[in-house]
């Protein structure tokens, strides 16, 4: 999948699992993006699949989620 695609699909898995607003899921993402997460993906396609999508997903939540409750 292209890049772009890859974003949207981490999003999606992003409000679909963790029952966040989709404009907060947009936001990790490009909060991620913005810290260079996904540097490696734009890098290396084969890091673009659903598996890898997966983790990154959880990854960006967990983050997002110690980081709400350190507030």
């Amino acid at each position: 999948m292209s890049y772009e695609e890859y974003l949207d699909e981490v999003t999606t898995l992003i409000f679909e699992k963790y029952n966040l607003k989709d404009s907060l899921a947009v936001k990790l993402v490009m909060d991620a993006q913005d810290a260079e997460f996904f540097v490696r993906h734009d890098d290396d396609k084969k890091l673009r699949n659903i598996d890898q999508a997966h983790k990154d997903a959880k990854t960006i939540y967990e983050s997002y989620a110690a980081k709400s409750q350190r507030r």
